[in-house]
């Protein structure tokens, strides 16, 4: 006697299918990675996959938003633990080599795809002000607590936290380029931000 695999929800499915296009996308590329490839690893055929997702371009976006959303609840999650110390674990989850996908990975693949690709860079430019808001606004509670030093400015300071993840990941892809600099850098960054 046999046993049949437990059939997944439409919904499970489509979770299933994003999963794995994160994971592809991060460590290819959005050009680089196949509709084909990403099937196969799902155990999917291609028509499954363009039932859940339109185009390989809309399933590169919703990559960039899971990630987005992953990083959220992250961070969030780290605001609930201890609002005092949040912007310190926001930083390294941030830029943290070891997550399954890292939202500024995705952001520097989009970079490639942007000047040909006006969907693409409108959609990574909607989602890196959101990011910015997001941090701008914890800068600013960090603020209103005593935690961050009153007179930075959580526009400003927002911009260079989205900056550093960007410099760390083009640390990373040149395997380095920065060596100790960038954890210089870092801390340099939070004796400047916290009061």
């Amino acid at each position: 006697m046999t046993q049949t695999a437990k059939r997944l929800s439409a919904e499970a499915r489509r979770q299933a299918v994003l999963d794995t296009a994160c994971h592809v996308f991060s460590r290819s590329s959005y050009r680089g990675a196949t509709t084909a490839e990403i099937a196969r690893e799902a155990g999917i055929s291609e028509p499954i996959l363009y039932r859940h997702f339109g185009s390989k371009r809309d399933l590169y976006l919703a990559c960039v938003d899971e990630a987005w959303r992953s990083f959220r609840a992250v961070c969030e999650d780290a605001i609930a633990a201890d609002p005092d110390k949040c912007l310190g674990a926001i930083a390294d989850a941030y830029m943290a080599k070891g997550r399954k996908i890292r939202v500024i990975d995705l952001w520097i693949q989009a970079l490639n795809e942007a000047s040909e690709d006006k969907v693409i860079a409108a959609a990574v430019r909607k989602q890196i002000r959101e990011v910015h808001d997001f941090f701008a606004d914890v800068i600013r509670d960090g603020q209103r607590r005593g935690v961050v030093h009153a007179d930075r400015d959580p526009v400003a300071e927002a911009w260079i936290f989205v900056a550093g993840g960007l410099l760390a990941t083009i640390d990373s892809r040149l395997g380095g380029l920065l060596g100790h600099d960038l954890l210089a850098v870092r801390e340099s960054r939070r004796e400047w931000m916290l009061a």
